[in-house]
């Protein structure tokens, strides 16, 4: 736990806007493109190693999160990453701004264990090192990128794909108000033209880097399975996953883990969702979804007894399409396709 506690202190770099970054609602930079961002960027994200002490190994995970300006927070999990090892709901934080950037070591990184002893470490080459009391290095923990393994996964036969960017199929004939960036994908606000029932759903998403920006308006969008039941789609890496933060079934239910990646990483969504039931017009049961985070169960079958917020339907059918919420930040997506049941 010692070293959990000195994973969650304070780290400091820098950060220099790019003059392409879109604005925000907020007037805030909303960078899109993983090549065009800023120093902060390449320090923010996932990190991974293992500890030795008394005999016994420990892994530990962390996740560096850029809150713009040169300031960061950390979060530090004892047993690995969220939803691949950690266990919770252990788990210490901290936060820290710049000092100075640049050289061999462009962040340094300074706290207190869980025994309330000072511990010292930096982010250097790729990976945060933790030293002892003697200024020994106690533990590494490379930097390690997480890819879903539902990642470009092919539609199956007898599904309907939605979008596929570049490829065969015509977005102006499977959406509408479809709009496509100059590498073909597709921008938030969007809705089917047809409508599903009860199906399995593959999409696929990038949020935007919006390191200024917080909360609700930090990466925001929003996947509604028949255009009234949202999955909520928002940069809530490192965040404690409740339930108005990505991968909740928004307003309902809080997500199982939080499976949220960093921004501009590829993240999907597998949802399979049953469609509530009509007789005569009257409901007679209601919507239920199970919903897969980059591979991790974080709902299961959750049970979804009414529209939720801000969709393109406003009442409760058989049928709806999918729509994609447009709240102000440039998120994209790719590969979306249904398979109806």
């Amino acid at each position: 736990m010692g070293v959990c506690g000195l994973l969650c202190a304070a780290v400091l770099v820098g950060i220099l806007p790019h003059r392409d970054a879109i604005a925000a609602e907020s007037g805030h930079p909303a960078f899109t493109d993983p090549t065009q961002t800023d120093d902060d960027f390449a320090l923010q994200g996932e990190y991974l190693g293992t500890i030795e002490a008394n005999g016994q190994s420990l892994v530990i995970g962390a996740q560096v999160i850029a809150l713009g300006e040169g300031a960061f927070d950390v979060v530090a999990y004892p047993g690995g990453l969220p939803g691949d090892g950690w266990m919770p709901p252990e788990k210490f934080r901290g936060q820290g701004t710049r000092t100075e950037s640049g050289g061999e070591t462009p962040v340094k990184i300074e706290g207190m264990d869980w025994t309330g002893a000072p511990r010292n470490g930096e982010i250097r080459a790729g990976a945060i090192v933790v030293f002892d009391e003697s200024g020994s290095e106690m533990v590494r923990l490379p930097k390690k990128q997480r890819i879903s393994p539902t990642l470009g996964q092919k539609p199956p036969e007898g599904a309907v794909v939605i979008v596929d960017g570049p490829g065969p199929v015509h977005e102006a004939d499977t959406l509408v108000n479809g709009r496509l960036t100059d590498d073909g994908l597709l921008m938030e606000g969007v809705t089917s033209q047809q409508t599903f029932g009860d199906a399995l759903w593959h999409i696929e998403f990038r949020l935007p880097y919006q390191p200024l920006d917080r909360g609700q308006g930090r990466g925001n969008s929003g996947v509604y399975v028949q255009g009234c039941y949202e999955v909520q789609v928002l940069d809530s890496f490192g965040l404690d996953g409740r339930h108005d933060e990505c991968g909740s079934i928004y307003s309902v239910a809080a997500p199982r883990v939080n499976a949220c990646l960093p921004p501009l990483e590829w993240q999907t969504y597998d949802i399979d969702f049953t469609a509530p039931k009509f007789v005569d017009g009257q409901k007679v049961a209601n919507a239920r979804m199970t919903v897969r985070h980059n591979g991790i169960l974080i709902q299961d079958d959750v049970e979804v007894a009414a529209i939720t917020p801000a969709g393109s339907q406003s009442e409760e059918r058989p049928l709806g399409p999918l729509y994609l919420q447009d709240h102000g930040n440039p998120v994209r997506y790719r590969n979306i396709w249904v398979k109806p049941r």
